[in-house]
């Protein structure tokens, strides 16, 4: 009776041990017992993981406002198209477009007409602006190109390195009891999976910002056609 007792009173004594003891093996013990380079390792992959998804922020929300600027434009006609285009200030997407082809024909006169007609002036000048408006869409994909890419490789490193800290354990210790070796191989498995969760958000959204970067350039390149038909059919 006294031995239940006993137990009774031990048993909630336990439990509070129990809820005391701090996880040795997560990431709060990683960076405090981690040297250099595990922390160093860390480190790139949370800056590599802040640099995509500041990028992808920015892209996003100019990628939306292009769209709808684009959309807008394909709704008007004729000159008003052209001076909506000159209009806008939209970093010289739609509205280089619309400058070059403007400028080229208005140059169109004296030897440079006769030696090149107007509908390829302008058609040059047009889609040069397109191309160029199309490069400029291309700002900050490498960044998140290069961490999917990399990310993973980097996360290998940190798990190389502490698969390599279990390994010397072992050695030192000459006897590979888990308590040896759980600390660093919990860290380098920690590692890759931190490396894939950098990385696969960085390619998922590498391809979608890709698909509606086709979309813009679409809509530009629609916009340089509507424009040169425009200039063509405006007397001079």
């Amino acid at each position: 009776m006294f031995a239940a007792a006993a137990a009774a009173c031990a048993l909630p004594v336990l439990a509070n041990t129990t809820e005391a003891v701090a996880n040795p093996y997560g990431i709060d013990a990683l960076w405090a017992q981690g040297d250099f380079v595990a922390k160093g390792t860390l480190v790139i992959l949370l800056t590599m993981s802040a640099a995509t998804w500041y990028v992808s922020i920015v892209k996003v929300l100019d990628q939306r406002r292009l769209i709808k600027i684009g959309r807008d434009l394909l709704k008007a006609r004729g000159p008003e198209l052209l001076t909506k285009a000159k209009a806008l200030k939209d970093d010289g997407i739609y509205s280089s477009v619309a400058h070059a082809g403007s400028q080229a024909a208005s140059e169109h006169s004296g030897e440079l007409s006769k030696n090149v007609d107007l509908n390829t002036w302008v058609s040059m000048a047009t889609y040069d602006a397109a191309d160029h408006a199309a490069s400029k869409m291309q700002a900050g994909m490498s960044v998140i190109a290069t961490v999917g890419s990399t990310a993973p490789f980097v996360g290998l490193f940190g798990t190389v390195w502490g698969i390599y800290h279990a390994l010397t354990a072992i050695g030192i210790s000459g006897q590979a009891s888990i308590d040896k070796v759980a600390g660093p191989v919990g860290e380098s498995l920690i590692m890759t999976a931190i490396g894939l969760a950098v990385a696969v958000p960085a390619v998922l959204g590498y391809n979608w910002l890709v698909r509606r970067n086709k979309l813009v350039v679409e809509m530009v390149h629609t916009v340089a056609a509507r424009l040169h038909t425009n200039l063509l059919s405006t007397p001079k």
